[in-house]
């Protein structure tokens, strides 16, 4: 008889790789924004265009996703998912260099591997929610947690790659990523996965979204990845270009030491986390990230802004996952369809807050982009106060 105590762990193993594979996914790109504006004279808006791209098409795939993925099965559709990120990867290797326009290259590349990269969040975040075992909450921030690693690996790992092969041989870098999909494809060939909710007793689309407690989610989940991603994305072209200091301490210091405290924090509350108020946890978090913006953007020296960037790490950590937590706890039936609507919501933020982002940073500058950023977490606490009534509501009702 197997050990289905392994089983389920190698399952979870595999979930884990997915995460890095979509961290490599949505934080290779901004890694390599110096190179394409310097290469291929790229201008800021391009640059957030990329990002833009990104999340629309993880946008769009998490909308397909409703409909498909319980049908085709979790197996098939994870395959999938990390066979288009590895070709993804291939391309954008290639393309830029073989297309009329190196923008049109990096374009249809990104699509590729962001096709995959909705899949995967999609899928990774429901087959450890139908896992046995109580905590859920904390399984979610650990599995979330793995995203924040594999971006602290994606960024050193290729940090110390471009300065030892230097900028001409950038290409080599998504080559050399390609096999880490590869190999999480081989994986989730052969990991026990459990059955999706049957269509008979999951939550109706239309009951789930007309109600006004699930609209807010989605709206705070757009709020989510609009933070995160406002400092992800730009954090790296922002220490180089904002605080005069090279690529590899702008990378080391701007994206990864935001990356490590959203890591840490969200490891301690996937160990911890299980006896702690989520809704509670997620104002802290949101009145926190208020000053890290504005400390990044306006502090007069370099050490106080990777403060502030390392503060935005922290305050944005369980921003994403607490929300998925917190909304498949009050909808339980809700399936594989509930965590694709909220993706949709969390890549509509990551989108718009890159997006705004590099937008003021072309009317003004980079600095002013980042502080326009203060208002997802502003309308965050807005929306955790107005879900909190709604909860109450629901309760004495």
């Amino acid at each position: 008889m197997i050990n289905e105590k392994i089983n389920y762990k190698s399952t979870l193993h595999a979930c884990y790789l997915g995460y890095i594979t979509q961290a490599l996914i949505v934080n290779l790109p901004p890694l390599l924004f110096v190179i394409f504006k310097d290469k291929f004279n790229l201008s800021y808006t391009m640059l957030g265009s990329i990002v833009v791209a990104i999340f629309i098409t993880q946008l769009v795939t998490d909308a397909l996703a409703v409909k498909f993925a319980d049908k085709i099965g979790h197996r098939k559709a994870a395959v999938l998912a990390h066979a288009l990120a590895a070709a993804g990867m291939v391309l954008l290797a290639f393309l830029p260099n073989f297309t009329l326009h190196p923008f049109f290259g990096i374009i249809v590349s990104t699509i590729v591997f962001a096709v995959g990269g909705g899949l995967i969040e999609v899928l990774v975040s429901p087959i450890v929610e139908s896992l046995p075992g109580e905590a859920k909450a904390s399984s979610m921030s650990l599995l979330h947690s793995f995203y924040s690693w594999g971006q602290v690996t994606v960024i050193v790992l290729s940090t110390l790659a471009l300065t030892l092969l230097g900028h001409d041989l950038w290409f080599l870098l998504p080559l050399a990523w390609a096999l880490l999909p590869v190999f999480t494809l081989v994986k989730f060939t052969k990991v026990p996965l459990m059955p999706p909710v049957e269509e008979n007793q999951r939550m109706p689309l239309k009951a789930m979204l007309t109600s006004k407690i699930f609209l807010v989610a989605f709206l705070l989940m757009v709020c989510s990845g609009a933070a995160e991603q406002a400092m992800a994305q730009w954090a790296s072209i922002f220490a180089e270009r904002g605080l005069g200091i090279s690529k590899t301490l702008g990378d080391l210091f701007g994206p990864c030491i935001f990356a490590v405290m959203m890591g840490i924090s969200r490891t301690l509350y996937g160990m911890k986390g299980q006896k702690i108020n989520i809704h509670k946890t997620l104002v802290i978090c949101s009145v926190l990230c208020v000053p890290s913006f504005a400390l990044t953007a306006l502090a007069p020296v370099s050490a106080l802004s990777f403060f502030g960037c390392a503060l935005c790490g922290l305050s944005v950590s369980l921003m994403w996952p607490g929300m998925l937590s917190l909304t498949s706890a009050g909808y339980p039936s809700g399936g594989t369809a509930m965590f694709a609507i909220l993706a949709l919501g969390g890549d509509l933020g990551c989108s718009a807050g890159p997006w705004l982002t590099g937008f003021v940073a072309d009317l003004k500058d980079l600095n002013t982009g980042l502080l326009a950023a203060i208002i997802f977490p502003v309308v965050m606490l807005v929306g955790l106060a107005i879900l909190k009534g709604l909860l109450k509501s629901k309760t004495k009702s």
